[in-house]
C-alpha cells in the first residue's frame, strides 16, 4: 500500500494548497479519502481525476465534501465529451440523507452507505470503521491489505475505542487540529499530545498528523505528539508517498 497526503488543513485550506485529504493505492487501484475545499486542484499533480476508483467521506462537513460537486462534474464533462465511465462509487455515511442522496450525481458517481459495524471491500483494500467524537456523525477508517494496515482517525476529539481500532497499525495518519492550551475547549478535536498518546498507546510503528490548524506554529503540534509517542511521527507533506 501507498497513501499520499492531497492536502493538510483543517476548516479551509492555505494559498495554493487543500483541506485534510489522502490518495491511497495498491495493485492500481486508487481510493481518495475526503474531497474537501481545494482536494480537486492538488489530487491532479498525482492522479488524473478519471482514474480514481473510488471515494471513501468521514463526514459531510465542508471541508471534507466541498469538491465532490466539481469531481462529479468533471466526470459529465467527459461523458459528454463521449468519455464514458462506469458510475464512481462514493462511500458515506447515511445518518444524514440529504447529504447522502448528494453522493449520486446523473449515472456518474453512487454514494454506497457505510456505517461504524461494517467491514467492507473496496478494491483490494479491506476497510472497517469506528465512530468518532464530532459534532456530526464521523468515521475513522482502516484501510488493511493482508497484514498490513493504516487507520486515518478523522475528525474526533479523544476516544478509548479508538486504540484498539489502530492497534499494531503500520501508520496512524491523525487529526491534529488544536494546540495544548485549547484541549477540551475546541469539541471534535484533538491535539499533538492527544495524537502521541493514541499512537503510543496503540503501538503503531509510525504517526503522521493532519487536519492543522492554520493559525500559530504547527511545530508545536508536532513536539507535542513526539513526546508523547516514542515511535517516528511527523507532519503530513503534501505529495510524499508513504509506503506500508
Amino acid at each position: 500500500m501507498k497513501i499520499t497526503p492531497i492536502g493538510i488543513w483543517g476548516g479551509y485550506p492555505k494559498a495554493n494548497s487543500a483541506t485534510s485529504s489522502f490518495l491511497i493505492e495498491h495493485d492500481n487501484f486508487h481510493c481518495l479519502i475526503d474531497c474537501g475545499s481545494g482536494v480537486l486542484s492538488s489530487l491532479q499533480n498525482y492522479l488524473p481525476l478519471e482514474k480514481l476508483d473510488a471515494i471513501v467521506i468521514s463526514h459531510y462537513h465542508a471541508d471534507h465534501i466541498a469538491d465532490i460537486g466539481s469531481l462529479q462534474y468533471s466526470r459529465l464533462i467527459n461523458f459528454y465529451l463521449g468519455k464514458s465511465a462506469p458510475a464512481l462509487p462514493i462511500y458515506g455515511h447515511i445518518h444524514d440523507p440529504e447529504q447522502f442522496e448528494k453522493l449520486s450525481y446523473k449515472d456518474q458517481t453512487v454514494g454506497i452507505g457505510i456505517s461504524e459495524e461494517d467491514i467492507i471491500q473496496i478494491g483490494p483494500f479491506t476497510v472497517s470503521f469506528c465512530r468518532t467524537i464530532h459534532p456530526v456523525y464521523c468515521l475513522a477508517m482502516k484501510f488493511s491489505v493482508d497484514n498490513h494496515s493504516i487507520v486515518l482517525t478523522a475528525d474526533t476529539e479523544w476516544r478509548d475505542e479508538l486504540v484498539d481500532f489502530a492497534r499494531g497499525a503500520d501508520l496512524l495518519i491523525s487529526e491534529a487540529n488544536l494546540y495544548e492550551d485549547h484541549v477540551g475547549k475546541a469539541p471534535g478535536h484533538m491535539a499533538g499530545s492527544e495524537a502521541g498518546i493514541l499512537a503510543q498507546q496503540a503501538d503503531v510503528k509510525k504517526l503522521i498528523l493532519t487536519h492543522l490548524p492554520l493559525h500559530g506554529n504547527i511545530g508545536e503540534i508536532l513536539e507535542a505528539a513526539a513526546e508523547a509517542f516514542s515511535g517516528p511521527s511527523e507532519i503530513a507533506e503534501v505529495g510524499k508517498v508513504y509506503s506500508v
